[in-house]
C-alpha cells in the first residue's frame, strides 16, 4: 500500500499538461450541435419568424491556417422594413471567413484578433456585416471549458461508487495546428 501511495505522488508531482486535440471534423459536429442548434444555423439577429429582419450563419467549415482558427460559413441577412408584405431594405447571402486566435481565459476559450471578411464578394451592406461580427465575435463567443470538463471528469455514471471533484484547471497553451486545435490541459482531479 505504500508503494503504491509513494508512486501515486510521484506521477502526481512529475505530471505535466494533458494535450487535448481536437480535430476539427470533431469541432465542427460540436458546433453543429452546440451552436448552429435552428435547424443548422445560428441565427445572429431575429429568427426564422422575421421575415424582413434577421441574420445567421450555417454550414461551418472549421480548419487551422498559420497559426490561427479559419472557419468559413454562409451568411445570409436581410435588414429591411415590411411594407404591404414586401420587404425593402438591405440584404444579401455569402460566404463569410472569419480568422482567429483562441485564447483562455476566466474559465473558457475566447477569441481575440478577430478578422471577417467575404468570401469574394463586397459591398456596402457586406462591410457593414463583416465589421459587426468582427467586434461581436471577439466581445461575445466564449466556450465554458471550466463547466465542460467538470462535467465530462465527474460524471458519476462512469464509475459511480466514486465522488470525483476537478478543481485548478487551467489552460498554459492552445496551438492551431494543420489538423486540430490543441490545447494543453492542467488540472487537479480528487477522487473520492
Amino acid at each position: 500500500m505504500k508503494r503504491a501511495a509513494v508512486l501515486l505522488m510521484l506521477l502526481a508531482a512529475n505530471a505535466a499538461a494533458v494535450e487535448l486535440r481536437l480535430e476539427y471534423g470533431a469541432l465542427e459536429r460540436m458546433l453543429g450541435e452546440q451552436v448552429f442548434t435552428q435547424e443548422g444555423r445560428r441565427y445572429v439577429r431575429g429568427s426564422e419568424k422575421t421575415k424582413c429582419n434577421f441574420a445567421y450563419l450555417e454550414k461551418p467549415q472549421v480548419r487551422g491556417e498559420n497559426g490561427r482558427l479559419r472557419m468559413k460559413a454562409r451568411f445570409s441577412g436581410r435588414s429591411a422594413l415590411n411594407l404591404a408584405g414586401q420587404c425593402v431594405g438591405l440584404g444579401d447571402a455569402f460566404d463569410v471567413v472569419i480568422r482567429a486566435l483562441p485564447v483562455y481565459r476566466a474559465g473558457a476559450i475566447w477569441l481575440t484578433d478577430v478578422k471577417v471578411t467575404s468570401d469574394g464578394k463586397t459591398g456596402y451592406y457586406i462591410r457593414r456585416v463583416c465589421a459587426a461580427m468582427e467586434a461581436s465575435l471577439a466581445r461575445d463567443f466564449k466556450y465554458g471549458l471550466d463547466h465542460e470538463a467538470q462535467m465530462l471528469l465527474e460524471n458519476p455514471s462512469v464509475q459511480p461508487n466514486y465522488r470525483r471533484e476537478v478543481r485548478k484547471i487551467a489552460v498554459p497553451e492552445i496551438r492551431v495546428e494543420e489538423g486540430a486545435l490543441v490545447l494543453a490541459v492542467e488540472f487537479e482531479l480528487t477522487i473520492k
